[in-house]
């Protein structure tokens, strides 16, 4: 039923512009420490008409949206610009952008083909080094796929200036709430990482949690009490349609995760009060026990790799982190602070571990590194919880809940270095995010 409504055609050099070194004056390095937001302007799209001028000024609010929002950049309003931007083509009058501070500038120009599709370009200027920074780019898609383009553009800039891989054109599936809190009614969804482009996956008839993502995005995982008991079940993105992985009699499935090559899933079963960790060939269904312990195992996480799993185990007594072969075997405790550790996921980049945390009566989302070395709280609330990473390993998104009976639970971001954090808007109560990777 549900189809993406954008496949973006063709995305060509248009012509070849003096590219900046990436030691040149225009870039932001991304440190642990506190950074002055960079400057930057992104005056309307150019249009040849009045339709294409709509677009051309939501394509830049969107752009310069998905900028600001890092907290790296920080957006000149167009009520200060004294140079208008008119001709895509025309040269830059840097003195003008200059006067008001604008570090960065972003013009662009956005037409209909003879076929219907949308035909973006776009520059990007280092407006005091007065040069190009990077080629220009033209974009193809269809009009309904504007706001895809619009990340598109976003991500290169952020790339180009930061040096890091992007994760504006990317979604996010997640709980969406609704209802009293005793009575609450929960349906899988998918949109923007943004929060726009809402879509219903799954009804409300049952309950679902904590779905997650295949590694090129096309299907999701996901738990779900329709049947009365927990039960993982396999949903195609494209297609809707679904179906179950593990249905076992007198067995409890819960906690999925897809390995990096998409067709080995880890997760957690309950049999005869015992919860362990196993694995799963989608291909052949064959079902490989990995831990064998009295304790519950859950939670588990591949490696960028998948050479090893992370995973959560109360075996010392209260919940902790752990991490073994992937293939199972003798496991390694890598968290050792005071309070309860729970919900461990790999980075992207392969370099941290983020997890929630309980202390003192308050919830944190934190990270560490692999062998649990430098662990740094980003959040504390009266509950945090359920992290997952962005596409490139600089922002995390988890699920916020206030309390007392009215409470609800909301997304927000945080960067890894704990800076800006942001709510994510959502039309109703959501939990249990789970970013996808870029699209294609």
């Amino acid at each position: 039923m549900m189809r993406y409504v954008l496949t973006l055609l063709v995305a060509c050099v248009l012509w070849a512009a003096p590219v900046v070194a990436q030691d040149g004056p225009l870039r932001i390095e991304i440190t642990e420490g506190v950074i002055e937001p960079m400057p930057f302007a992104a005056p309307d799209f150019v249009a040849s008409d009045a339709a294409g001028a709509e677009m051309g000024r939501k394509i830049a609010e969107v752009i310069a949206a998905d900028l600001a929002g890092t907290g790296l950049f920080r957006e000149i309003q167009p009520e200060a610009f004294i140079s208008k931007i008119t001709s895509f083509s025309s040269p830059v009058q840097f003195a003008d952008w200059k006067a008001i501070n604008a570090q960065a500038l972003i013009t662009g120009a956005v037409s209909v083909d003879d076929g219907g599709k949308v035909v973006v370009r776009f520059r990007l200027f280092d407006v005091f080094a007065g040069q190009e920074l990077g080629d220009g780019l033209q974009l193809v898609g269809t009009q309904a796929g504007w706001r895809r383009i619009a990340h598109k553009v976003a991500d290169q800039v952020y790339s180009r200036i930061t040096g890091e891989a992007p994760y504006f054109d990317s979604r996010v599936v997640f709980v969406s709430e609704t209802g009293p809190k005793d009575k609450r009614q929960k349906r899988l969804a998918i949109m923007d990482y943004d929060g726009a482009n809402v879509k219903y996956l799954t009804n409300s008839s049952s309950i679902v949690l904590a779905p997650r993502f295949s590694p090129n995005g096309d299907r999701v995982l996901y738990t779900s009490y329709e049947s009365g008991f927990p039960r993982i079940y396999l949903l195609d993105v494209g297609s809707v349609q679904r179906r179950v992985l593990e249905s076992q009699d007198g067995t409890m499935s819960f906690a999925p995760r897809f390995g990096p090559d998409g067709q080995t899933v880890v997760y957690s079963l309950t049999r005869g009060g015992n919860t362990d960790l196993y694995r799963m060939d989608l291909t052949t269904g064959a079902n490989t026990r990995l831990t064998s312990a009295p304790s519950i195992e859950t939670a588990p996480s591949f490696s960028p790799d998948g050479s090893k799993i992370v995973f959560e185990s109360d075996r010392s007594g209260v919940p902790q982190i752990y991490v073994m072969p992937a293939n199972g075997g003798e496991a390694q405790r890598i968290s050792f602070g005071q309070g309860r550790y729970g919900t461990p996921v790999w980075s992207p980049r392969g370099d941290l571990i983020a997890f929630t945390k309980q202390s003192k009566g308050r919830f944190h989302i934190g990270v560490m590194r692999t062998d649990g070395s430098e662990e740094r709280l980003l959040t504390a609330s009266f509950l945090d919880e359920g992290p997952t990473w962005s596409p490139n390993g600089r922002v995390i998104m988890f699920t916020r809940e206030t309390q007392g009976a009215q409470g609800r639970a909301s997304l927000y971001t945080v960067d890894i270095t704990g800076r800006n954090p942001r709510q994510v808007p959502t039309n109703t109560g959501a939990s249990d995010p789970a970013w996808s990777p870029l699209q294609d």
